[in-house]
């Protein structure tokens, strides 16, 4: 008898944003993919979401609603209740929050194979009474939360990448001063041992990592800084000792270049290990939105989403491209090893 396959979760963001049109926009251009789906988050938003997008694709066929199997996260809100596209409010935080917390509850019940999060906004998530800098960092307490732990005993790390380029962050959603300040010795091992791991775990082999450094030529021999002396390299030193295959710090400038993967060919390093937040994130996104993917290390969960914002500017307009969606949603099925069904 057939193993049942676990649905995979997609939550619906913020919803003044463009993430319930990018779930119907990818649903219309293939559904199959949403075979054996549930998109968490509230009906009446994906309702309207639903119009937005037909309105736009008339007259070409589109399929049938039935298709999008929708799960009720939160307080059912009535048409008169949602908030508008493009404007920050506290319910379109409250609902983003009560989708990530209910499928991030299913993940760790084990009742779903993934999840996928559309992208909410932090100061929405603020207004709603929810004090975190973004997705990861709830995911973290929630998970942190169901597993008797604190925060700092489930460290996770964000990982971005497109077909050709994997980065994993040192220093997350901080004010870039207090991320420099947050740059340790332990902070960096903590990274790349999060990061050997992971690799291993979903390709089977060990990756060589690239650390890069922090100030212009990776510090020029203490001429322009002295933290790839005194900080990242014994961290990397620290690694190495531990077994794991790691080079650098390498000028900032460079490096992400030279770990591109292009033209059928793999690049110098597997994965790219940056400071801080920017510095990672720009290389990724200026390769394409379209298949950017952020992927959370350290949960006991599979969570990946777009490597977009909520996109204020093109919510209700029916016009946001779902690619990235459509890629988070593959590399989710790829690293739990759960197909779509179709």
């Amino acid at each position: 008898m057939p193993v049942e396959k676990k649905p995979l979760a997609i939550t619906i963001g913020d919803a003044a944003g463009i993430g319930p049109e990018i779930i119907v926009k990818a649903f219309c251009k293939a559904p199959e993919q949403f075979q054996n789906c549930i998109v968490v988050g509230d009906k009446a938003v994906m309702q309207r979401a639903w119009q937005v997008v037909a309105a736009k694709l008339k007259p070409m066929p589109i399929p049938s609603q039935e298709g999008l199997a929708i799960h009720q996260a939160g307080r059912p809100l009535n048409p008169d209740q949602l908030p508008a596209f493009g404007k920050i409010s506290a319910v379109a935080g409250q609902l983003a929050a009560d989708s990530i917390s209910w499928a991030t509850q299913a993940a760790l019940r084990g009742e779903v194979s993934a999840i996928v999060t559309a992208p909410l906004h932090k100061e929405a998530l603020s207004l709603a009474g929810f004090k975190f800098p973004g997705h990861t960092e709830m995911l973290q307490a929630l998970a942190a939360q169901h597993l008797n732990k604190t925060v700092a005993e489930l460290p996770v790390r964000m990982m971005l990448a497109n077909r050709g380029l994997k980065t994993v962050l040192v220093t997350i959603h901080q004010p870039l001063r207090q991320a420099i300040d947050a740059i340790t010795v332990d902070r960096i091992l903590e990274t790349l041992r999060i990061t050997h791991r992971a690799e291993l775990a979903s390709t089977g082999r060990a990756p060589h990592l690239a650390v890069a450094g922090l100030n212009p030529h990776a510090g020029e021999g203490g001429l322009l800084g002295r933290e790839e002396m005194v900080i990242i390299q014994p961290a990397i030193q620290l690694a190495k000792a531990e077994g794991m295959t790691v080079s650098g710090p390498w000028s900032p400038d460079t490096v992400f270049m030279r770990a591109r993967a292009e033209h059928g060919q793999p690049g110098a390093f597997d994965v790219v290990v940056a400071m801080y937040h920017d510095q990672g994130l720009i290389p990724v996104k200026y390769l394409g939105l379209e298949t950017g993917v952020n992927i959370t290390l350290g949960l006991p969960f599979v969570r990946t989403s777009p490597d977009h914002g909520t996109a204020f500017d093109l919510a209700g307009k029916g016009v946001a491209d779902p690619s990235s969606l459509l890629e988070a949603m593959a590399v989710a099925r790829n690293l739990t090893g759960v197909g779509s069904g179709a």
